[in-house]
């Protein structure tokens, strides 16, 4: 049993990121508690807890990424046994939210899956949930527990920082981008640019324009989530013919769906720089991906809700 500062924990890792959890684990201190996860013949998964939760403030990793659907039953079934084993709270740190892009009805008879999500999470017991980056703000609106939203944008350009890139523009990669854009480059004291790009179907983007002065200088395209990377592959070319020098990507979601991976490797980005919400497996790795560990930033996190501290110092 762990006891930090009087107050009865556990963490439990899911199957999406043990080594996150992990990670987190050995900055707090901790052991991660032990659950075993079983998948039957027909898919279904089954869960045993197997030491007490009975009292304790209880934290869950799991992102909720590919096999998304399978992720969040996981994460499901894991808060209904804690809820049944009478645990005091519990906690789901959710790195990477899958639905998060579902957020808005954009058609006459689309559903509000991110909402969906969300009731599901509360119905089940969830006491808190704890993410990075959320896609839109206003899903912390579709809760009726608390919800924070951590941001990664400091590790990023922190980061971005030891590289020592001189001439920096900060460019949004679409016009929704840009308040992440420009609250990215107030690190750097940069000017930024946006792509004027649209999308004739989901997952495939044009670059119409750009907006902004990027010739002679370095570019740091920042995104919340890579996902197929078409998008910025796409403003990457678009940002070299318009003569920017080195290209760089800075995201906290590496989706990197299909040929996403693949797409980095063969375009005109020097680096993708994202961090580790989401596990990449060896297929999807390459020389020019780059991963920075957002265990600190979390398991801090974790403490100062433990002791009843702010949690928005930690983004300064």
């Amino acid at each position: 049993m762990a006891n930090i500062h009087g107050t009865k924990v556990k963490l439990f890792s899911l199957n999406s990121n043990p080594e996150l959890a992990k990670e987190i684990a050995d900055y707090m201190g901790i052991e991660l508690s032990e659950c075993s996860i079983e998948k039957f013949a027909d898919g279904e998964i089954g869960i045993n807890i197997t030491e007490t939760v009975r009292g304790h403030h209880v934290f869950i990793v799991q992102s909720t990424s590919n096999p998304v659907n399978e992720h969040y039953m996981e994460l499901l079934i894991m808060i209904d046994a804690l809820k049944r084993a009478s645990a005091r709270s519990i906690n789901v740190i959710m790195p990477y939210y899958g639905y998060s892009r579902q957020d808005r009805k954009a058609l006459p008879r689309q559903p509000i899956s991110a909402k969906l999500i969300a009731d599901m999470l509360t119905t089940a017991g969830a006491s808190r949930v704890i993410c990075l980056d959320l896609h839109a703000a206003q899903i912390q609106g579709f809760y009726d527990i608390p919800i924070d939203n951590f941001e990664a944008a400091p590790l990023l350009a922190k980061y971005i920082k030891k590289q020592k890139i001189d001439d920096i523009v900060v460019v949004s990669p679409d016009h929704g981008g840009t308040t992440r854009a420009r609250k990215f480059a107030l690190n750097f004291d940069a000017p930024i640019a946006i792509i004027d790009k649209r999308r004739p179907r989901p997952n495939v983007a044009e670059v119409m324009n750009i907006i902004g002065e990027v010739e002679g200088k370095n570019a740091i395209i920042v995104d919340d989530i890579v996902d197929t990377a078409g998008t910025v592959c796409a403003a990457a070319s678009a940002l070299k013919k318009a003569g920017a020098k080195d290209i760089y990507v800075v995201c906290t979601h590496p989706v990197l769906s299909g040929v996403g991976s693949k797409r980095i490797l063969e375009s005109d980005i020097t680096k993708l720089i994202a961090t580790n919400t989401i596990k990449l497996p060896d297929e999807k790795k390459n020389e020019k991906i780059t991963q920075i560990s957002v265990a600190e930033l979390i398991a801090q996190g974790i403490l100062n809700i433990i002791d009843d501290k702010s949690i928005s110092s930690l983004f300064k």
